[in-house]
């Protein structure tokens, strides 16, 4: 078990909890809340109260337990699979899938699945938890990835994926007018300073910010909102919709980057990934595949076009 002690200088307040996430940015507030509700903060060794205030002068000490082992196992859920032979498989996957498992994630996965329908032949590379795994999209965000059987599939398509060769569109729904039919937005993203949780623009010199380009096309324009496709150069976290909100135009219901008073209806942003192309990792040949847009997604342009023409 490893223990952190954090002491509070003079002038820190506000209740606990939150003081002990800003000293922590590996460790959310709600994580910090369930340490303290399990007696592994304490302070002059006496467990403290996530309601407590902070006392300037005085240590609080940390006690993490050690991490547990997450182990990946084959799950019989269904699969949307539109393309697959010994070295790859192209998947549809569907928005509030987690792609792989993770602290709070453990199964009901998007790899959770593969293990199943592959019988375990994934490549090893991405590791137990991440088997086959060449690239991910967020749990709602919808759409087409490439999975890879063995090995060599998986170093021949991450290597079309590092020098930006893969073909990716994706079509999201953002909040307001975008003055202009096409652009860009080429800005470095990493980790949010202020909630690790998050990415965030920084600068170019920024520790850990990586270059990112996102290019986008007006398709439809509804009103207060606009229907627009994004063609990705790089693949970083969060890009679309970290590039998006950056421009004053965050997508819909996207409840981190966007307003607080999202449309909770999408549960989580309107993004969809729907074209795909790469070259086939044995043969070279180009491959390319298109995702229909999702009933989440077509509801609501079918309500945005009714509201922008009444």
């Amino acid at each position: 078990m490893e223990r952190l002690e954090l002491t509070a200088a003079p002038g820190d307040s506000g209740r606990l909890d939150a003081w002990l996430a800003g000293q922590c940015p590996t460790l959310s507030r709600s994580a910090l809340q369930n340490l303290i509700e399990q007696g592994l903060v304490t302070c002059g060794g006496a467990p403290v109260n996530k309601k407590d205030k902070v006392a300037p002068g005085k240590v609080y000490a940390i006690d993490l337990p050690d991490p547990q082992p997450i182990e990946a196992r084959p799950q019989n859920i269904p699969l949307d699979i539109v393309y697959e032979d010994d070295d790859l498989l192209v998947v549809n996957k569907p928005k509030g899938m987690v792609v792989h498992p993770a602290p709070g994630n453990p199964d009901g996965t998007l790899v959770n699945a593969l293990l199943y329908h592959c019988a375990g032949q994934l490549s090893g590379i991405g590791g137990a938890i991440r088997p086959g795994i060449v690239h991910r999209i967020d749990k709602d965000t919808s759409g087409l990835l490439v999975v890879a059987k063995n090995d060599a599939a998986h170093q021949a398509l991450s290597a079309q994926m590092s020098v930006h060769s893969i073909h990716r569109v994706y079509h999201a729904v953002v909040y307001g007018n975008l003055k202009e039919d096409e652009g860009f937005v080429e800005k470095w993203l990493g980790r949010d300073p202020r909630d690790r949780k998050k990415m965030a623009v920084l600068a170019e010199n920024a520790a850990g910010a990586k270059y990112a380009y996102t290019g986008w096309q007006v398709l439809e324009r509804c009103g207060n909102f606009t229907y627009i496709a994004c063609k990705l150069k790089t693949g970083r976290t969060h890009q679309i919709r970290v590039h998006m909100a950056s421009t004053g135009h965050p997508l819909a219901g996207d409840a981190v980057y966007g307003p607080k008073n999202c449309i909770k209806s999408l549960n989580g942003q309107c993004l969809h990934a729907k074209e795909l192309g790469f070259a086939h990792p044995r043969t070279g040949e180009w491959m390319q595949f298109d995702s229909p847009l999702p009933p989440y997604f077509t509801e609501l342009l079918t309500r945005l076009r009714k509201e922008h023409r009444a």
